[in-house]
């Protein structure tokens, strides 16, 4: 059984609504809004039996896990699960920065806000202490507390589904050392305010993990998160709602398989969920799945036409195509366990490799960001991108840096929505704003197919 390591940011703090850096200093309290999203989070996840809560000791966050606590504990009329206070979970240790305004950070230290933002990794503060003034590196440090945190937690609850309560810093530690990244992609991944992240071990730190979802924000009644500046181009990435052979677990690949009755009220729930967000471009693989759920989506942007792009469509899986696990096990012994578990090294008999998957879809990608206009006025300029299970992971590794043995990292249900924003433009590093929405479609879980592509 894997293990569910459910991931929560404190609430709105004093600090966050005054701008102000936080990291050690524990002067920070909830506002009345921190205080209403902790509930609000307590109330989504009562659907989940939890083994265990574990908070930082910070004040903002420990009210934050004890709120959640006694949310769960209303709700559920059952016995609450422990707490558990570790200082694994304290936030990011920023000590020439803490209670000062991010203005003022800027203006003090712009070398090494600039680096924070651009070069995490190497930000570097010179600190006292008992041998003198030495170099301190601040996230290079978290992310070592991140590593002693997952061995921490893990090795208790092989199996279990647990909650983990912390902050912005901490949390994308901790999920860019379970699933691979290092320092350098600190930046790389959001944590919203009382956002919700859902991760799957298979068993301790360094055996496989996927990233079910990250920053869900739905519960608190953003739909999406907001951008950090409306000058931020934006794309909203959509896998296709659920087909038959989807449902069957048959391969499909370029089979070009239609959706099915539950794909098109997946496809109508999306288009609801982003009924009323801006959209300024729409572009899909050609296939059936894809463009009719692109063409659901649009009936609440009439404006909008699609645009159709080849290089989208679905890895070709030769000659798995129709077929079932236990009849390509038969036809092609060993193959479908190296495809679980070294998805890198198969080459499809008679169609593609990731490798090939990887180009086509990046080049697509590219193409895409340079025809973006840039931003400007009130919003993000946003882009609906609708494609595949293959695809959609193929551009979310790339966009963080993953090749594709890392390819079942990310999770990408049937009819989810996953946004990308670029604070510094196109020409700047992406960021995983929201990975795998799918609270529109029932649960703050992913209960969508889990069908062979």
């Amino acid at each position: 059984m894997a293990t569910r390591v459910v991931l929560v940011r404190h609430g709105e703090s004093t600090y966050n609504a005054e701008r102000r850096v936080q990291g050690h200093c524990d002067a920070s309290r909830l506002t009345e809004k921190g205080r209403a999203g902790a509930r609000q989070v307590g109330a989504t996840l009562k659907e989940l039996h939890f083994a265990a809560i574990y908070s930082s000791p910070l004040q903002r966050a420990r009210e934050t896990a004890e709120l959640i606590r006694s949310t769960l504990l209303d709700q559920n009329g059952s016995a609450a699960p422990a707490l558990y206070l570790t200082d694994n979970l304290k936030e990011i240790s920023l000590p020439l920065w803490e209670g000062l305004t991010f203005q003022e950070v800027e203006e003090k230290y712009a070398e090494g806000y600039a680096a924070w933002r651009e070069r995490p990794h190497e930000l570097c503060m010179e600190i006292v202490t008992d041998q003198g003034m030495e170099p301190f590196y601040p996230v290079p440090t978290l992310y070592d507390q991140a590593r002693r945190c997952w061995q921490e937690v893990l090795s208790r609850h092989s199996g279990e589904t647990i909650l983990l309560v912390a902050h912005s810093g901490i949390n994308r530690c901790l999920i860019n050392t379970a699933i691979g990244l290092g320092p350098k992609s600190y930046q790389s991944i959001h944590q919203s305010n009382c956002g919700i992240s859902v991760l799957n071990f298979a068993g301790q730190l360094g055996d496989s993990v996927q990233l079910e979802s990250v920053n869900l924000t739905a519960h608190l009644g953003e739909p999406l998160p907001k951008p950090r500046n409306n000058h931020t181009p934006r794309f909203l990435l959509v896998r296709h709602g659920e087909t038959d052979w989807n449902r069957q677990q048959r391969f499909q690949g370029q089979m070009d398989i239609p959706l099915n009755d539950q794909g098109r009220v997946q496809a109508q729930q999306a288009a609801a969920f982003l009924a009323n967000v801006p959209i300024d471009r729409a572009i899909s693989s050609p296939m059936l799945r894809p463009k009719e759920t692109a063409e659901v989506i649009l009936q609440h942007h009439p404006n909008l036409s699609l645009e159709l792009d080849g290089k989208l469509r679905e890895i070709s899986h030769g000659l798995w195509e129709g077929k079932l696990e236990a009849e390509i096990e038969q036809a092609f012994p060993g193959t479908l366990a190296q495809w679980k578990t070294a998805p890198e090294t198969v080459q499809m008999p008679e169609g593609e490799n990731l490798q090939q998957v990887w180009q086509r879809a990046i080049a697509a990608w590219n193409a895409m960001l340079n025809s973006t206009p840039p931003s400007g006025g009130d919003r993000p300029f946003t882009t609906l991108v609708v494609a595949h299970d293959a695809v959609n992971k193929a551009l979310l590794c790339h966009l963080v840096g993953l090749g594709p043995q890392h390819f079942w990292t990310f999770k990408q249900g049937n009819g989810s929505v996953t946004v990308i924003d670029y604070p510094q433009g196109i020409t700047g590093n992406p960021l995983i704003h929201a990975l795998n929405i799918t609270s529109h479609l029932g649960s703050v879980l992913d209960r969508t197919a889990a069908g062979a592509l």
